[in-house]
């Protein structure tokens, strides 16, 4: 499929010119504006977090990464990992749940991970690409339910036990998704399918990066966190022994 089906970050980029391919349309970096006045007025509760998940959506819409992302669907995977393991729960830090989450966390998981699948697929990730209505369709649900369930995850609220649980569930099936992309017998994202040569990579081996990626790395973050919230859980314990 040509590149001209990847309707908001352009054509393919290739090593020659994937530098020279920022992203500057305007409404992106409103959005970003305003969001760095919430932060600047005090509005959010941790600001260094607001701070960085500006600096990560800058990398992620800004950047050659946009570019890049529609010639490797490697690229793509780091961006939709960066947007879900990174800037989400960083919002959900800078601005947190305040009250009784109505929807039950396994609602929240599961939601989030039927989305993930989704857009993964190859028809609903084709369609993603091809309209600038569906490529933020697929953006902001994406990073919607990624925050939806951060949030809940790092509500204080939350007993520690269903936080780990819903961490090692994502992390599970994230891994699950990376395994079906590494060992799928052939291509299975075809708008990628020429824009591969250009990086020295067949569109196979692409898919493969994509899905170890989405296997390994991506976990780290909810790895990270399940980590420091079984930690914390235990150090009122030991003061008190």
């Amino acid at each position: 499929m040509p590149g001209s089906l990847i309707a908001y970050c352009g054509p393919a980029a290739v090593p020659g010119d994937v530098w020279a391919r920022w992203n500057t349309d305007p409404v992106v970096i409103a959005a970003l504006g305003i969001l760095a006045l919430v932060i600047t007025l005090g509005r959010s509760a941790h600001a260094r977090a607001g701070w960085g998940a500006i600096a990560l959506m800058l990398f992620i819409f800004v950047s050659p990464l946009c570019a890049l992302s529609s010639a490797l669907f490697s690229a793509r995977v780091l961006h939709h990992m960066l947007l879900v393991a990174g800037v989400a729960p960083l919002l959900a830090r800078a601005f947190p749940q305040r009250r009784a989450n109505p929807v039950p966390l396994a609602v929240l998981v599961t939601a989030h991970a039927v989305i993930l699948w989704l857009w993964h697929a190859p028809g609903p990730y084709t369609w993603g690409l091809a309209s600038v209505p569906a490529y933020w369709l697929m953006q902001l649900s994406l990073l919607g339910s990624a925050w939806l369930m951060w949030r809940a995850i790092l509500a204080p609220s939350l007993q520690t036990g269903p936080a780990l649980l819903a961490l090692a569930t994502t992390i599970g099936q994230m891994g699950l998704l990376g395994a079906v992309i590494v060992f799928a017998r052939q291509p299975l994202y075809l708008v990628h399918l020429i824009s591969t040569a250009a990086w020295g990579l067949s569109p196979i081996a692409d898919q493969q990066l994509a899905g170890l990626l989405m296997w390994v790395p991506a976990m780290l973050p909810y790895l990270g966190v399940g980590l420091w919230l079984a930690w914390s859980s235990l150090r009122p314990s030991e003061s008190a022994l």
